[in-house]
């Protein structure tokens, strides 16, 4: 019998704190979605414009965490090029935003400083991914469904790799670079997203549908390996989040990783499919 006004205090469940941070995550997911998905319709300048702040933002986590440092007047700078080098592609096209990025690379190698390559690999990759973006988005219908394709098949990899991840657990999938991550996260991930991308791959072209069924699984685990890939650098410079800008999901680098990889892929098809100037269209017309 316990004693008279002694408090008694309510340890929650193990399987109820699993979830806890699924609100926050859900209200983020369906708020980014919202802006993707606007932004692909619309596309021109306002795609452009989008692209250019998201990935600049992810180098902002990335910039500071590779200088080591809180953000400097020359990471400013930098983090503007970026985001300028989205900004110009309706205006001078590929040439203009490769210009803009090839300043940026110029100005952080004639800074120096702490990390100085890491900075330059940074400018590239999220430089390449901005340009494959807008590549792929042009200016054609097809573009608003490779973008929605290739959406589809990075979100619906993650939410599944989260959900059965934390719901059935089991054998880490590479516990010495990220140990939350399992197996059946992994696999959960991969027939999800498959099967997902399949579904708007029909719904967008009549295409055979084992091309789609093919790319979308190829799509799948490179954004995990995207995933796998930023958590080995993160690893490197021993953090656990890149930012905390969005709730219940961590950083923009925590949330675009998965991208990288496959647009990078869309574009490298599309080109080899219908040249540079038609990515989409190589992409899901065969």
């Amino acid at each position: 019998m316990s004693e008279p006004n002694k408090s008694v205090t309510v340890v929650p469940s193990p399987r109820r704190h699993l979830w806890h941070d699924l609100g926050p995550r859900l209200i983020s997911a369906l708020v980014m979605i919202a802006l993707t998905a606007t932004a692909l319709f619309v596309g021109g300048y306002f795609f452009a414009a989008v692209v250019g702040a998201v990935f600049a933002g992810a180098y902002r986590e990335w910039e500071t965490m590779v200088s080591r440092a809180p953000l400097s007047p020359i990471g400013m700078v930098l983090i503007g090029l970026l985001a300028l080098s989205g900004l110009v592609f309706p205006l001078w096209g590929v040439l203009g935003s490769v210009a803009v990025i090839g300043l940026a690379c110029v100005v952080a190698i004639a800074a120096r400083g702490e990390g100085v390559w890491w900075r330059v690999l940074g400018l590239v990759l999220f430089g390449a991914i901005i340009l494959a973006a807008l590549v792929m988005r042009g200016d054609s219908m097809a573009g608003v469904w490779a973008g929605l394709y290739l959406g589809t098949v990075v979100w619906m990899t993650d939410s599944a790799a989260f959900f059965t991840g934390r719901q059935m657990g089991g054998e880490k999938l590479a516990p010495d670079i990220s140990p939350g991550k399992t197996w059946s996260g992994a696999l959960g991930g991969l027939a999800l997203g498959t099967g997902a991308g399949l579904v708007v791959w029909v719904l967008a072209t009549d295409s055979p549908w084992w091309i789609g069924l093919v790319l979308s699984a190829v799509i799948s685990v490179l954004g995990q390996a995207g995933d796998l890939s930023e958590s080995a650098v993160k690893r490197h410079f021993r953090i656990k989040d890149s930012g905390d800008i969005i709730p219940g999901h961590g950083g923009l680098m925590d949330r675009l990783d998965s991208l990288t990889f496959g647009v990078l892929l869309v574009l490298l098809i599309g080109t080899l499919h219908s040249g540079f100037g038609s990515v989409a269209e190589g992409l899901l017309y065969w």
